[in-house]
Parts: C-alpha cells; structure tokens; sequence
C-alpha cells in the first residue's frame, strides 16, 4: 500500500500490516517498560550498564530533572481550556494544574498510571480531572477540534518518524483550529543521548535516535508550523500549530 493511502480515518489506523504489527510491539514493549517501573519492580541489567553514570543518575532519580520537559513554560495551560497530555505518566498529580484551572484528559498505555490517575486524580480536583484513557496516541477518541492544547513529552523517541506523522496528524484532527500542540524530541547530538538510549534499551524500550533535521522535515511535512524551540540537556521541546 502507498504511503499516500496511509493514515487516519475516523480515529482508525488504516495502512500496511506489517507496520501496525511493528507499531504494536513497540507499544507494547514501552507499556511493559514503565508498568514494571511505577510498580517499583527490579531491573536486571548487565554489570557493564550498571556501572555507567547514566545508571548511577537513575537509581538516584537524579537523572528525571535532566528527562523531564518544563512544557508549561512554552504551553502554559490556561483557565478553562481543553488540554489533552498524550503520554501522560503522572501529570496531573505532580504539576499544578489546580492553579491553571485547566480541564485535564490524560491518554496513556500503562496500566498502572491509568489506574492511578483514575484512582487519586478525582480525590485532587474532580472539577479539573476529566480522566485517562488506555490508548496510544495514533488513534485518539476524542472529537474533531476538541481541544485547546494538546502535550506529548517524555516518549517520542521511542517510536519511529513514519509513526509519528500518524500521531501528528491525529492531534491536528482533534485539535482547535487556535489550538497548539508541545511536546519534546530527543536531541541525539548531546552529550549524553547516546548512552541515555542504551541504558533504555535495557530497560525493555528502543530508543531511536532520528535526527532533530529529519524530525522538521516531518513536521512541516503534516502542515504544522515551528512556533518555538527549546534545548534542554536532552529533549529540544517544540510548540508547533497546525
């Protein structure tokens, strides 16, 4: 099938099965991957992995403020709007979104953060918390120009450009015409990108080091336009609109 004739319709993939059957274990890996980490279980790894800084930085929770992406400061949510965070983890119970008086929907393949959420979210602010459904981000059961923002950080290097067009154009089909879209890129030409990726690896989800060029190029590709940049020590964080 060409790539012309790939895509979305309705919410539903529609494309060539082989790249759904890859797409799925990928998924499914990365769901796997952080599962065993919100639950606290142990991680064998090779002693050679362990003995890498990266490691070291982990095992401290060190290395979440050099991960973590401040996507506020580029997409603050704002009162009474509509926000979709695709990925979530655990957004809602860590960021101040009481103080931004923003509707929360959260989107998220771990079982274990969905049932989370879903369990204290309400207990924070029933009003603001509007749920998380199970799903990833290439099909996405929400209404056409539903929302005001839409946020993805933390995993899109996980998966490959071919589907991420997939997830861009999907967000731009549940997104506001005014609406904005954050969410961050690893940046493979840091320092510590390289050895970020292998320690994720072997924690059970492939990392993929495309290239911030290629990413662009992608971009612009789906219509979406850069409003901004940010470098960070490992994830370059964008704002695009479509």
């Amino acid at each position: 099938m060409s790539k012309q004739a790939k895509g979305t319709k309705n919410g539903e993939w529609f494309g060539g099965a082989n790249e759904l059957d890859a797409w799925q274990g990928q998924l499914t890996a990365v769901a796997y991957r952080f599962n065993r980490q919100y639950r606290g279980d142990a991680f064998d790894l090779p002693s050679e992995v362990e003995e890498m800084p990266i490691f070291q930085d982990w095992t401290s929770g060190s290395l979440a403020a050099k991960v973590a992406s401040p996507f506020w400061e580029m997409g603050k949510p704002q009162k009474g709007q509509l926000c979709l965070d695709l990925g979530c983890g655990v957004s809602f119970l860590i960021y101040p979104w009481h103080e931004w008086g923003a509707f929360f929907y959260g989107r998220e393949i771990s079982t274990v953060v969905r049932e989370g959420l879903n369990s204290r979210g309400p207990q924070l602010n029933s009003k603001l918390f509007k749920g998380v459904e199970l799903g990833a981000a290439h099909q996405l059961n929400y209404q056409p120009s539903q929302f005001d923002l839409a946020i993805a950080t933390g995993w899109s290097c996980y998966y490959s450009l071919e589907y991420w067009e997939i997830v861009m154009s999907e967000v731009k089909r549940v997104l506001k015409p005014t609406g904005m879209f954050v969410f961050d890129l690893l940046d493979p030409e840091t320092p510590e990108a390289e050895n970020w990726a292998i320690l994720e690896t072997y924690l059970g989800a492939e990392v993929f080091l495309s290239s911030l060029g290629d990413w662009e190029k992608m971009i612009l590709s789906t219509g979406a336009k850069i409003l901004q940049r940010r470098p960070g020590e490992l994830f370059t964080l964008y704002k695009v609109k479509f």
